[in-house]
């Protein structure tokens, strides 16, 4: 077992090395790469279902929410595409938009879908087209606290934000304690952690503050943090990490960050009959209840953050990779749709559950790949 597992371990970190060593390929736009040949001749179908079409290196950049996905993704096409390399760096989902936006990247990885102002700056580089918005996977944004003793943990909207705004600072306080009758919790300093940098994930956690506790959590939603104390972390890598070594600690993040660390996780009283466990299977749920809201080609969500619905958990995201909708560099093109697409497909859906995220539904993932055939 020690053998085969070594072996396991030694050929994903040589999966690794040769993804990471992948250099730069631009996206959208007109700019002079050094006129590199279209890659779109002589394409394979590639073992399994993965369908390879171009050559070369493929950059992209954003959400690390979808880190764990991504880098899965990435290992599956890689071994199947020997010509495609595909670096995608985890910079957080403002970063990766701002890097798309310069035309630095063939794609974007964001938790929030592209606002007004970016879809116009979009047309500066997107050459006769536009950024769009294209959701890859979901999952639940886990709620992750580490309180010695404590090994259940149920809370609300209205206690998460007022925690969240250093109005509530111990762990036995009166409003905890109320949700928590038969836990021993202690006379503990409330650690509570943000991210430092730009972040859909924090978009999304306080999307879900405002709608569902809006009399106690004041700010507009954004990526970038807005309310006032607690500590900062870059990245979910960042603030998962300090729950997992400080006591007293709470942040959230993506569920596979929590099931990688081992770090329990929040129930959440939404005023369904039980309180709600951030799961893939209850993420999903809540999912199934988006709707369509963009225009076009462009596939963005709108997410119900107040549900009530038995087993649905409310604190989801939806990842999206944000490609231009036509006016891509030919020489990235093939290569983007062929990744794009194989993520899309029943088999890179497929991978997600297990990672701790939540597949797309299937209407949604099928008009994803329809869009992504038509990228141009």
């Amino acid at each position: 077992m020690k053998l085969q597992r070594k072996n396991r371990l030694r050929t994903v970190a040589l999966g690794a090395i040769a993804v990471s060593g992948a250099l730069v390929l631009t996206a959208c736009g007109s700019d002079d790469n050094g006129g590199g040949a279209s890659g779109g001749s002589g394409s394979t179908k590639a073992a399994g279902n993965i369908k390879c079409e171009g050559k070369g290196q493929l950059l992209a950049s954003g959400s690390s929410a979808q880190k764990n996905a991504m880098d899965l993704w990435v290992k599956n096409f890689s071994q199947a595409c020997k010509d495609i390399q595909v670096n995608y760096k985890a910079t957080g989902s403002g970063a990766g938009i701002q890097e798309f936006l310069q035309g630095k990247t063939a794609f974007a990885g964001s938790d929030s879908a592209l606002k007004p102002e970016e879809v116009a700056k979009s047309k500066d580089v997107v050459k006769g087209g536009q950024g769009i918005n294209l959701p890859l996977l979901g999952g639940p944004i886990a709620i992750g606290y580490h309180v010695p003793g404590v090994d259940n943990l149920v809370l609300d909207a209205d206690t998460l934000a007022k925690i969240f705004d250093s109005k509530i600072e111990k762990w036995n306080d009166e409003a905890i304690k109320k949700l928590n009758p038969d836990a021993k919790l202690p006379d503990l300093k409330i650690q509570a952690f943000h991210r430092s940098d730009e972040s859909g994930t924090t978009d999304n956690f306080t999307k879900y503050l405002k709608a569902a506790a809006d009399k106690s959590w004041p700010y507009e939603p954004a990526k970038a943090w807005k309310a006032k104390g607690g500590q900062s972390a870059d990245g979910s890598a960042g603030v998962s990490s300090q729950v997992k070594q400080t006591a007293g600690a709470i942040s959230y993040f993506e569920l596979s960050y929590a099931t990688a660390n081992s770090i329990k996780t929040v129930k959440l009283n939404t005023g369904a009959s039980a309180p709600v466990e951030a799961t893939s299977d209850n993420a999903s749920k809540a999912i199934s209840e988006a709707k369509i809201v963009g225009t076009g080609k462009d596939l963005a969500l709108k997410l119900n953050y107040t549900t009530k619905a038995d087993g649905a958990y409310p604190i989801t995201l939806v990842t999206y990779e944000i490609a231009g909708d036509k006016g891509n560099k030919a020489e990235t093109l093939p290569a983007t749709k062929s990744f794009l697409t194989y993520i899309a497909s029943e088999d890179g859906q497929s991978v997600l559950k297990e990672l701790g995220y939540a597949p797309l539904p299937a209407e949604i993932a099928k008009k994803v790949r329809e869009t992504v055939a038509t990228l141009s």
